[in-house]
């Protein structure tokens, strides 16, 4: 299983509870991103996310404050993690979204050091562009303390665009907990979570009826293709 070796997820993940399960049991997380509403916090958790994604970077379609974002994370059940996407902010924007959102996880997604990550003191994830080349190996070594690297597509801007990247420039060996990202959908995902068997999947405009607006069908469709992918891998180990 690729990705077994980096510090463990924060308390308020569900992401260690299977920790010694069997190769072929273990559950693909899931996280849902750029939720504005709260029919769609709702929606996500219904249909099985396992992570939300509020988007603090004021230039993006789904840029909420911190202050909305937390109004729709105090709609989450306990064990379903907000999760607070940062792109290039100043230490003063962390701290007022943890401080709006104490428990959050972070994700930086933008041109963020590892000291940036680290200051703030929390679990993150760090976003991982996957341009034609890109050393993936040696930003997972410099990004040691990251609970988890997002794998995005390589595009103009910041976020995967809702493009996918080639699954098979992945090396084999990262040693870290990988989350796969960028142009995902229900009509992929399995594929996404057969070959690549990351330790979980993130969406956005892959469940989206517009921009900031999901689909709860969507969301349940996707859903439901991952852990129909579980299924077939535990069948086969």
């Amino acid at each position: 299983m690729r990705g077994m070796d980096c510090p463990p997820p924060p308390p308020t993940s569900t992401a260690s509870a299977d920790a010694h399960e069997p190769r072929g049991a273990r559950r693909t997380r899931i996280k849902i991103c750029g939720l504005t509403r709260e029919a769609d916090v709702d929606a996500a958790v219904e249909a099985g996310a396992d992570a939300v994604g509020f988007v603090l970077y004021p230039a993006s379609a789904r840029a909420l404050t911190p202050a909305r974002a937390a109004a729709l994370a105090r709609r989450l059940p306990p064990f379903v993690t907000p999760v607070l996407l940062y792109v290039n902010a100043t230490p003063a924007e962390v701290a007022a979204g943890l401080a709006a959102l104490p428990h959050a996880l972070l994700q930086f997604h933008g041109d963020e050091t590892p000291a940036q990550c680290d200051a703030a003191g929390r679990p993150y994830l760090r976003a991982a562009r996957m341009a034609p080349g890109f050393g993936l190996l040696d930003f997972a070594a410099r990004f040691g303390n990251a609970s988890a690297l997002l794998l995005d597509a390589h595009v103009e801007g910041y976020g995967g665009g809702g493009e996918v990247f080639d699954w098979s420039a992945i090396p084999p060996d990262v040693p870290c907990r990988l989350v796969l990202s960028g142009g995902l959908r229900p009509a992929n995902v399995a594929a996404g979570v057969l070959g690549v068997r990351p330790w979980a999947v993130d969406v956005s405009s892959g469940v989206e009826a517009s921009k900031g607006i999901k689909d709860a069908a969507l969301m349940r469709r996707f859903c439901l293709a991952v852990r129909e992918a579980d299924e077939r891998l535990a069948a086969a180990a």
